[in-house]
């Protein structure tokens, strides 16, 4: 996977930092819940799975060096107990817990982490994360195949493990708190193979008892977990094949814990509205941005007259109440939970007279016809026909292309097909809390190329080198000046107005009332729905 696609773009993918005040309730040991989903598990092979669905389960069944603080974005360490960044932020020296144990119960080492980073990147192993490891030195010649090992990493002993990288990287330790840097035993991949997947064995708090494919998983708690306490669940049931409108009837009745595939955007305002199921509910902000892109190079919109201009005629909260409610309107790319969101940023207002003024100004007071694509799945032809119909009122005559998601992901692509894209349905996700995953692969020239994600095709070579700097500024104490350096890079890009951004999208769940932890239900900012290990049965 290249640096353009540090990202999976799917909406159904739930990334969300639980807004809920931590439960006052304590934790309580032992006890065992359901969770349903619809749809299988495709892989619970850490260097593979990339979907909201088994994110969550390979998250409990692995571990990796680093990870997050249950309800925030604050890195913590895991694996390593503690580590060290040199002055040029070229070398990351991380030293190991003793005494950790895989679930076949061999003790991981650093000769564990070094061979599981080197499968991740290995293309044998198709990994859509090996990308994200480009910085570490010798990641050319793995990802080619003209070398199996990482001339980067190097091992002294059993419990350092010394990363070197080819050029610094501020968010690499964000990067090293992915599950594809989660840490597997070299001789249960070589036993398994392909169907490791199947048979994952890790270090997690919870280990694989049973799959019955298509049917249901059970996970166990992993006595010898080196956390003291953690988890406090006996066992989890997940149970396959559940439509989501049953899964919640059954939640009703008692029969199911956590409905997984959260609530079905035509029942949300009944279970919102219902004082029952308010209490049950917990909402999260996704680190997640719904946006209309411009493309620059197609006539009129290489006008930015003409790109202001549509940034101020198209009503966003109408937009919201269109999804009941369920997102926020925004005034830049970065989401309000991703460091280097601007709070005192107003953006463009939504005034339809300024917004013919700007048109008449750029010789369109007459309008022009263009085209917006959007995914053919309720409810982005919905919001697409809200936003032709803003465009109107400003003589900008829009044709709906209401097309299948890779259609539409293949015409944004293409820099003469498009003149607009919606993403929802779509939309970028962030991979981990840091802005630079919002530049990049959507704003920034590497993904403005064939088949990129940047479908405004918008390349500020001064901005990204910008986005350079900001990244090389990898020491703790530059680290606020560094999200605040992001900031402007995202607001000077608004000057340029190649989006529009429309909505931040929150994420629902409801969960039975016997459910403890209502900060662990929603809590890591990538890709996380649930976090099994922190919640519990009152």
């Amino acid at each position: 996977m290249n640096n353009k696609l540090k990202g999976f773009a799917l909406t159904a993918l739930s990334v969300a930092i639980s807004t809920q005040a931590v439960a006052q309730d304590t934790p309580q040991s032992g006890g065992d819940i359901i969770v349903t989903y619809q749809n299988n598990v495709a892989t619970l092979d850490p260097a593979i799975g990339y979907d909201w669905q088994n994110w969550s389960m390979i998250k409990s069944l692995f571990d990796g060096l680093m990870d997050y603080e249950p309800g925030t974005t604050e890195l913590k360490t895991d694996l390593a107990k503690d580590y060290a960044i040199s002055e040029d932020g070229l070398t990351y020296t991380f030293h190991l817990r003793e005494g950790v144990k895989f679930h076949n119960g061999r003790e991981m080492v650093a000769s564990d982490v070094k061979y599981s980073l080197e499968r991740t990147i290995n293309p044998e192993t198709q990994s859509p994360g090996a990308g994200f490891f480009s910085s570490i030195e010798g990641f050319d010649e793995v990802a080619s195949g003209d070398a199996t090992e990482l001339s980067g990493i190097t091992t002294p002993d059993d419990y350092t493990v010394k990363i070197q990288l080819s050029a610094p990287d501020a968010a690499f330790l964000h990067i090293m708190a992915l599950n594809f840097a989660s840490v597997v035993p070299k001789e249960s991949v070589e036993k398994w193979g392909r169907d490791f997947g199947k048979h994952p064995v890790g270090t997690g708090a919870f280990a694989l008892e049973d799959w019955s494919l298509g049917q249901r998983l059970t996970f166990v708690k992993n006595d010898d977990y080196y956390r003291d306490g953690i988890p406090y669940l006996d066992q989890i049931d997940f149970e396959i094949g559940q439509e989501p409108n049953v899964a919640l009837m059954r939640l009703q009745r008692g029969e199911v814990d956590i409905a997984g595939d959260g609530i079905p955007p035509a029942q949300f305002l009944q279970f919102r509205n219902d004082p029952e199921f308010k209490e049950l509910m917990v909402s999260g902000n996704q680190l997640h941005t719904g946006y209309l892109t411009m493309n620059v190079t197609m006539p009129p919109l290489d006008d930015v007259k003409v790109r202001r201009a549509i940034n101020m005629a198209i009503n966003k909260e109408r937009i919201v109440r269109i999804i009941n409610g369920r997102a926020i309107p925004a005034n830049q790319p970065l989401p309000p939970a991703m460091p280097g969101y601007d709070k005192d940023y107003e953006g463009y207002p939504y005034d339809v007279q300024k917004a013919k003024a700007l048109l008449e100004e750029a010789g369109f007071g007459d309008g022009f016809d263009t085209e917006i694509y959007v995914m053919n799945t309720d409810p982005q032809p919905r919001i697409a026909q809200a936003i032709q119909q803003d465009l109107a009122q400003i003589g900008v005559r829009a044709e709906i292309k209401s097309l299948a998601q890779a259609n539409v992901i293949a015409a944004g692509g293409d820099k003469d097909q498009a003149p607009m894209v919606w993403s929802g349905g779509m939309a970028w996700i962030a991979d981990f809390p840091d802005p630079s995953n919002f530049w990049g692969p959507i704003l920034g020239c590497e993904g403005a190329v064939p088949g990129g994600w940047n479908w405004a095709w918008y390349c500020n070579e001064e901005l990204d080198a910008e986005a350079e700097a900001a990244d090389a500024m990898v020491a703790p104490d530059q680290q606020e000046a560094r999200a605040e350096r992001w900031g402007e890079i995202f607001t000077s890009a608004m000057d340029d107005a190649p989006w529009v951004p429309i909505f931040n999208e929150k994420r629902f769940t409801v969960h039975s009332a016997r459910m403890g932890g209502d900060d662990a239900l929603y809590v890591d900012p990538v890709h996380v729905p649930v976090n099994y290990d922190y919640i519990w049965v009152k």
